[in-house]
């Protein structure tokens, strides 16, 4: 993907230029005419060049238009996937990652979570000061399974595959959620012959899910898994 950078010598087509891609990045649409006023001051700024890419960035991920689209109707787990997606190019890398900018969230709010991610060093060595986010390569991956959710929330459609349930979750449930619906892909999840297998894998994913998310999960899920997952719970209590 061409790299768009915008510098104090980049005239004001190419700063249209650079807030277009911003946008589509970012909100992964154009905004529309309302949400425009709303954006105004800081669009404003950034075409007559008294704030650069970074700043922008974090008035528009701290924006009513982006916490509309994106975190009133999702949960904090779908949210934080989100955002990689949005401000670093890539998917979470692991539920460690997750579970580290989950507590950010929480404990400090979107402002503080979107300033974090901007001002990380991973951010800084990818795009600096001056270029607009956009997804990138990564040499190597952990594994197979990291590279293909890299891939699917990279070139997903906003609300393809849900609101709650995170691409990483729903592949170690077993879920297919193409259409916003989880359903099943094989019956990896039914506890039967192999219950206790199956049993002592859900619970490592259970683990590392925060107990507030639990809830959006389950509701989230088919009535089947949703049965298998409170049996799980149980289990995990004890």
């Amino acid at each position: 993907m061409q790299e768009t950078i915008v510098s104090r010598r980049s005239s004001l087509e190419e700063r249209q230029a650079a807030l277009y891609q911003i946008y589509t990045q970012v909100l992964e649409r154009q905004p529309y005419a309302s949400e425009r006023r709303q954006l105004a001051k800081p669009e404003k700024d950034f075409l007559k060049d008294k704030i650069g890419v970074k700043r922008f960035l974090k008035a528009l991920g701290t924006s009513e238009v982006y916490l509309n689209e994106f975190y009133y109707s999702s949960s904090n787990l779908k949210f934080l996937e989100l955002c990689f997606k949005h401000f670093m190019g890539r998917a979470p890398k692991n539920h460690a990652e997750m579970s580290e900018y989950s507590n950010i969230l929480m404990r400090d709010g979107v402002k503080e979570l979107i300033t974090r991610m901007i001002d990380s060093e991973e951010y800084r060595k990818h795009f600096g000061c001056f270029t607009v986010p956009h997804p990138y390569p990564e040499k190597m991956y952990d594994s197979p399974k990291a590279y293909l959710e890299n891939d699917l929330l990279i070139n997903e459609l906003h609300g393809r595959r849900g609101t709650v349930v995170p691409t990483m979750l729903w592949h170690e449930l077993g879920l297919q959620c193409d259409g916003g619906t989880c359903a099943t892909q094989s019956e990896s999840l039914s506890f039967g012959d192999h219950e206790d297998h199956d049993r002592v894998e859900l619970l490592q994913v259970l683990r590392r899910i925060h107990p507030e998310d639990l809830e959006e999960v389950a509701a989230a899920l088919p009535p089947q898994q949703r049965e298998t997952l409170s049996r799980a719970l149980l289990h995990l209590k004890r």
